[in-house]
Formats: structure tokens, C-alpha cells, sequence
């Protein structure tokens, strides 16, 4: 009697540790998806691209000429913008309209993101089908300040977050229909 008394008030004693299956576990066919896009963001302080990163005049041009405004690429200046690639990680089981965090990667040379917009911007499978678009205010987690020569930098100020700037907008195929039983490992 002496022993199931001291192992129930040791059991007590011991902080239960609760796991989710999805946390511990992995199920075969069901993964995260890995999204991409190019795309412009604009709206920066003389910040941008320079006139020698021509993809971003050639970009602007075609945006403007497919919203019916005609301008030559040449007649154009690019200080206030950047071209930016968008990168994002569609979770398992997300449904159409989930809205998530994507991460805009300055492709130029511009200096920094801040206070910038990334403008309505495609993002790709790996199948190349469009499954969301990003758009929204970017939000940098670095700045570089430069006064008579002096430059301080922390982090990277050409790469930010969309919070929430992300929206699925097509299924993705799935392994887990097909297959009438599942394996987890």
C-alpha cells in the first residue's frame, strides 16, 4: 500500500507534456508549398533601383502599358521604386483566400525597401501555374544610415515582409485524394 501511494503522489509531481501529432510527425504526400513571384514595389524615397538596372524600367513600361498608359522605357526614372522577387510558404491544409506573410528580395541594386508597397504581384508553383497574388506595405526589419562617410547597417533593408499580403487563390493538387490510406513517419 506504502508503494501505490508514493507512486501516485510521484505521478502528480511530474508536469505532463502534451504533443500534437502534427508536431511530431510527418504524413507522406501532404507538405508545404513553396511559392514565387516577380514583381515592383514602389512608393521608396530615392531609395530604388538605379537607371542601370534596366529590368525595372522595362517592368514599369510593360505594368503601365497593360493598365493602357503608353510610356518608352527610356522616359522613364526608377529612383522611387525597385524590382523585387516574392518568395512565400503555403502551409498544408490552407484553404482559398488564407491570407499569409510573404518576403520581398530586392533584385536591383536598390539601396533600401523602406516605406515601400508591393504592388499586385503573381506568385508561381513549381508547376508554373499562378496559385496567389501578394500585395500590401512592406515592413523592413534593417536600416543603413550613411552621414560624411560614416555608413552603420543592421540587417538587410533590401529584404522585407508583407504581413498577411498574401492571398491563395487557386487549389493545389494534393497526394492525399489519391491515395486511400496514409503513412506517417
Amino acid at each position: 500500500m506504502i508503494v501505490v501511494l508514493t507512486a501516485s503522489l510521484w505521478a502528480e509531481d511530474v508536469p505532463q507534456r502534451q504533443a500534437r501529432i502534427k508536431d511530431i510527425a510527418t504524413v507522406e504526400g501532404i507538405r508545404e508549398n513553396q511559392l514565387v513571384g516577380y514583381g515592383i514595389v514602389v512608393g521608396l524615397h530615392g531609395t530604388g533601383d538605379s537607371q542601370q538596372t534596366g529590368f525595372s524600367t522595362q517592368t514599369l513600361a510593360s505594368m503601365l502599358l497593360r493598365m493602357g498608359v503608353s510610356v518608352p522605357a527610356t522616359g522613364i526614372r526608377v529612383q522611387n521604386l525597385a524590382a523585387v522577387f516574392v518568395s512565400a510558404t503555403l502551409p498544408p491544409f490552407a484553404r482559398p483566400g488564407a491570407k499569409i506573410d510573404i518576403t520581398a528580395s530586392s533584385a536591383g541594386d536598390a539601396s533600401s525597401l523602406e516605406g515601400g508597397v508591393l504592388l499586385m504581384t503573381p506568385l508561381y508553383g513549381a508547376d508554373g501555374k499562378i496559385y496567389a497574388q501578394a500585395q500590401g506595405p512592406l515592413v523592413v526589419g534593417g536600416y543603413s544610415v550613411s552621414v560624411n562617410g560614416n555608413t552603420k547597417q543592421f540587417n538587410h533593408p533590401t529584404t522585407a515582409r508583407v504581413p498577411l499580403g498574401r492571398w491563395w487563390s487557386a487549389r493545389l493538387p494534393s497526394l492525399w485524394p489519391a491515395r486511400r490510406r496514409f503513412r506517417c513517419f
